[in-house]
């Protein structure tokens, strides 16, 4: 073994060796898995028990998906001002009420009790990810929160071949019901857990709110936009590779390769988080999109497999890069609020790189779809750092004119002790 792996092997052991970190990512798989399923199996309900179009099933997902949106935010603020037990229970009662329903009455009935329980949905996301930076010091905070990610695509990879088989075996009522109300027995874990989201602060109870304007600077916007930007060019890459592989007359390999891009993302996950330094979130975005874009030269499934791996490396850094860049960024005491944004940005890039794929797709064939999002991450990667690095500049020079820089680059009063200094050398 390697002195690298080595250290990469510690950073992660100690980090897991955390009990509250160690506790929180195993509740996050616990949860998102059969959030996951249940995604797949609401799809099938509709189109299988309710006899519905694929539409129709859209239109139910995108309702999910927009009151998941609206909510990030919204849950985010109860988090930071009420604390996770008061902010989840009523959630627990409303998506349980919910899903007992929902899976055994018409389409009509569906749609609005879905968005009901969209809207109340357990910030899963905002909770494990400020539990885990807190557990944590700040050199560890990138490693935790790649491991985070790292739970994630083993949730997003088991979690429809699990609501596919509940479906098949049992019917999509079942199935529904049974993924939600696992996911509500999550919740209920977390809850019993209360595991604890910031570090408390002395003056807590007395400190004034802190508005949104307050917080919500451009470099917190850029920061988002990056997060939105990824998604665009993750979501676009899936819809491309389908389209592609059904192209190429290999549509069984739409799994296999779908599996390398994600263990891609965890490789590339590991390596990042085992990396004492820091990198830029819009310097990934960037590295991602210019990955992304080779994936159009590919003419067969192997060598799409082995590019779309490589574009690949680059998805959980940039994720990771854009939470950890954004969690210090603000406030702590706002940091469940900015992370529900940061969710509903991804929500929101999801959005719209599948029917911004789907154009290019539909007037220049499959490789558009990966120069076409690929060109657009790698785009606001250098809009972002451009802005960036002026913002920074004009910061520094703000904060040298306060000083009032002096000769010799000193402040007038440094510059008058140097010469006394010199004067008492000279004797």
């Amino acid at each position: 073994m390697t002195l690298r792996q080595r250290a990469s092997g510690s950073a992660y052991a100690s980090v897991l060796r955390i009990p509250a970190a160690r506790r929180t990512l195993l509740l996050g798989v616990i949860i998102r898995t059969p959030l996951m399923a249940g995604m797949v199996t609401l799809t099938l309900h509709v189109v299988s028990h309710l006899g519905m179009s694929y539409s129709a099933a859209g239109i139910a997902a995108a309702v999910v998906t927009i009151a998941s949106a609206i909510s990030g935010p919204w849950r985010g603020r109860l988090l930071d001002r009420y604390g996770l037990r008061r902010t989840v229970l009523p959630s627990l009662f409303v998506l349980t009420v919910c899903w007992s329903i929902a899976p055994f009455v018409g389409y009509w009935l569906l749609l609005p009790l879905v968005a009901v329980a969209g809207l109340f949905i357990v910030p899963t996301f905002s909770i494990i990810r400020q539990v885990m930076i807190t557990a944590v010091d700040d050199e560890r905070r990138k490693t935790a929160l790649v491991l985070d990610s790292i739970a994630v695509e083993l949730s997003y990879m088991a979690g429809p071949a699990l609501g596919v088989l509940l479906a098949t075996w049992l019917g999509t009522p079942f199935a529904l019901l049974i993924c939600e109300l696992a996911s509500v027995a999550g919740g209920v874990a977390l809850w019993l857990v209360n595991p604890v989201l910031r570090p408390a602060e002395p003056d807590e109870a007395t400190a004034a709110k802190v508005p949104l304007r307050q917080w919500l600077s451009p470099t917190v916007m850029l920061v988002l936009a990056a997060t939105m930007a990824t998604m665009i060019v993750l979501t676009g890459s899936d819809v491309g590779a389908i389209a592609a592989l059904r192209a190429m007359g290999h549509e069984p390999s739409i799994g296999i390769v779908l599996a390398a891009w994600g263990l891609g993302s965890a490789t590339g996950g590991l390596i990042y988080g085992a990396m004492r330094r820091t990198v830029s979130a819009f310097t990934l975005l960037g590295l991602l999109g210019l990955a992304t874009m080779p994936v159009a030269l590919a003419g067969g499934p192997l060598a799409f497999g082995v590019l779309i791996f490589v574009a690949g490396l680059f998805c959980a850094p940039t994720i990771t890069a854009t939470i950890d860049q954004l969690s210090r960024a603000v406030p702590t005491r706002v940091r469940g609020e900015a992370m529900g944004w940061h969710g509903s940005a991804l929500t929101g890039g999801a959005a719209l790189g599948s029917p911004v794929a789907g154009f290019a797709i539909d007037h220049a064939g499959w490789p558009s779809s990966f120069l076409v999002v690929g060109g657009f991450g790698l785009l606001l990667a250098l809009l972002g750092t451009v802005m960036i690095t002026v913002r920074n500049r004009r910061e520094l020079g703000q904060s040298a004119r306060k000083i009032n820089i002096g000769p010799g680059g000193l402040p007038p009063s440094a510059t008058v002790a140097r010469n006394r200094d010199c004067c008492r050398c000279r004797g």
